[in-house]
């Protein structure tokens, strides 16, 4: 196994990560590196990661090193280590199959992280689940960006109903039907292109995307014959809420609260 390393400017990190995810659709591992640098890590045979400048030209300018180094054959034991549960209080538990259930928690969630970005633990995805652990659950919901689909699982948990899970890449949308099941709630999951399909109507909508993405949502949502009531947008540095904030607010929504954990912030619009 060869654990494949591209680190890249901070600034530029959240712009290179959407064009790495078009080589490696599947995920990749993110690690801070010092205040200045963003590394990103692809696992694979030599056959199956990006070429080199395939990666060279995502990265573009924003490149500091490519690297490539064998992985011990104990590596899927360590890569399970890395997989942590989630526990937010006595609300919510969000592990992986291998980890016991939780006996504290009132909601125990098993996802599993090998076909789509993790199981929740990412500071972006807790901040979503944060916010939703405050909302009253009613009514319909979309998780958009669904990943492995921790949020559209936690919300029909919750008991929001019904549930739409949407992902451009396939391997989210087969991920999240799989981890649906093994959960037992019903879920309808389907593929979704941000930039050409119409959001469908919902009264909560958890956007976990880029920044730059969720700016371009809310411009398309200006032309929607309803909006929703709720928000919750994620995926965003703390140095972007300011512009998303205003992204959405000709469209009558206010930053009801303001998350933050390291870099990462969340915010929950409501109209």
């Amino acid at each position: 196994m060869i654990r494949l390393a591209i680190r890249v400017r901070r600034q530029d990190a959240e712009v290179v990560l959407a064009e790495l995810l078009e080589l490696a659709p599947s995920g990749v591992e993110e690690v801070a590196i010092g205040e200045d640098v963003i590394e990103y890590v692809v696992y694979g045979p030599p056959g199956e990661l990006p070429a080199l400048p395939a990666l060279h030209a995502a990265a573009g300018g924003a490149l500091v090193e490519i690297s490539t180094t064998e992985v011990a054959d104990d590596w899927s034991e360590r890569w399970r280590e890395f997989h942590r549960p989630l526990v937010l209080g006595d609300r919510l538990t969000v592990r992986p199959p291998w980890s016991a259930a939780s006996s504290t928690s009132s909601i125990d969630l098993v996802i599993d992280p090998g076909q789509a970005f993790g199981t929740g633990a990412h500071a972006t995805t807790r901040l979503c689940l944060e916010s939703l652990l405050e909302l009253d659950a009613a009514g319909s919901f979309v998780d958009l960006g669904c990943g492995s689909g921790v949020l559209a699982i936690a919300a029909a948990r919750l008991g929001y109903d019904p549930v739409l899970a949407l992902d451009y890449d396939p391997a989210s949308v087969e991920a999240t039907r799989e981890n649906a099941a093994v959960n037992g709630v019903a879920l309808d999951v389907r593929r979704f292109d941000l930039r050409a399909d119409p959001t469908p109507p919902a009264g909560t909508v958890a956007a976990n995307l880029l920044g730059p993405l969720l700016v371009e949502w809310a411009a398309r949502l200006s032309g929607a014959a309803s909006l929703p009531h709720t928000v919750i947008a994620s995926g965003l540095l703390t140095v972007e809420a300011g512009r998303v904030g205003a992204a959405f607010a000709p469209l009558g929504f206010a930053v009801a609260q303001r998350r933050e954990r390291g870099e990462w912030a969340a915010l929950l619009l409501i109209r």
